[in-house]
């Protein structure tokens, strides 16, 4: 067993964690089986606490996930008149257990994909490679008289969620910094219907600069190693490595810091990243409150499934106990991709 420490008396978390890595021989076995860095596997028996579950874990990710598409009430009255027109072209759609505009495309058809229906071209469906990404609008709960950020926005699948919810009403601001993102997310915009919200190709730290304390409600879909979308892309399993996760790490904390100052006194702000990794999620909280005492974790609600706990514990650092207050996703316990999620509110 490890000695805990409070990680604000921690200066290299980096070196911290690393001098801790398992480098047991089921971590061995375990990452060549998979084809798994094998600090990731280390990290994941310190995540689940058993090799039984790790491998439900590996084995989850393993399993293709089936699209899921979000009917758009922007441009269709009736959901009932989108599923009919799909299944008249073969596709078999299953209604979401949580939210009863969205469904899982059980069987699909060779021709035409779900991305090239006339349907889909009239904007009549998001189409996801998952159903995790339906959950953060739900539980930021915009109102149609919000003013909403979202400051990672392309593709566009949250930001036009955003938009759905608020019925076109309040406003939004999409920022998005790279031009190909940008093309993805302006045609989705404009494919979806979306009146009220606003483009800017920026990135979406620099908004504290013009907009500082403007909004009661921002996302935060951060740049992530994606290590919650290993079934989507199984290159994750190998593609980053421990120096790289913590390069990623500094800067969520630093995305995240800045977000916060466009947020309002008794706003709020949910983070997210498609990453399981405590390094992007937990450690990246657990900083901002050792250097903030304007920010408070607030517990998630709307939520419309049961979230697994964040961790107040991770290598032997103590982390906040308000951190278990923040979510996860699990590919092995809720059957879609990996995620986090924690709502933070602008206390002063």
């Amino acid at each position: 067993m490890f000695r805990t420490i409070d990680i604000s008396e921690v200066e290299d978390i980096k070196s911290w964690i690393r001098e801790r890595l398992r480098k047991s021989e089921e971590v061995k076995v375990l990452a060549s089986k998979y084809g798994y860095r094998e600090y990731m596997i280390a990290r994941y028996y310190e995540m689940l606490g058993s090799w039984d579950e790790v491998k439900e874990l590996l084995n989850a990710f393993e399993r293709r996930l089936k699209h899921s598409i979000r009917c758009n009430t922007l441009k269709v009255k009736d959901c009932r008149h989108l599923v009919e027109r799909l299944e008249k072209l073969g596709f078999k759609l299953k209604e979401v257990d949580f939210w009863n505009l969205a469904y899982e495309v059980v069987d699909e058809v060779r021709s035409p994909t779900l991305g090239s229906t006339h349907e889909f071209l009239l904007g009549m469906y998001y189409l996801y490679r998952g159903k995790a990404s339906l959950i953060p609008p739900l539980i930021l709960n915009p109102q149609q008289n919000d003013k909403v950020a979202d400051l990672a926005a392309a593709p566009g699948g949250k930001t036009t969620h955003l938009a759905q919810l608020m019925n076109n009403k309040g406003v939004i601001l999409a920022t998005e910094v790279g031009r190909e993102r940008m093309r993805a997310l302006r045609n989705n915009i404009e494919r979806m219907g979306v009146r009220n919200t606003v483009l800017m190709r920026v990135d979406g730290r620099a908004v504290k600069y013009f907009l500082k304390g403007y909004f009661n409600k921002v996302l935060l879909d951060a740049p992530c190693t994606g290590e919650g979308l290993i079934m989507i892309d199984p290159e994750r399993k190998i593609k980053t490595s421990f120096e790289d996760l913590m390069k990623w790490h500094e800067s969520q904390v630093d995305f995240l810091n800045s977000a916060i100052e466009t947020l309002n006194v008794g706003g709020y702000i949910l983070y997210t990243t498609c990453s399981i990794a405590p390094e992007e999620n937990e450690l990246v909280i657990a900083k901002i409150l050792a250097k903030r005492d304007d920010v408070q974790v607030s517990t998630l609600t709307n939520t419309p499934i049961e979230l697994s706990q964040g961790f107040t514990e991770y290598f032997g650092l103590n982390l906040p106990k308000d951190v278990s207050r923040c979510g996860r996703i699990y590919p092995h316990i809720h059957e879609m991709e990996g995620f986090f999620l924690c709502l933070l509110e602008k206390i002063k």
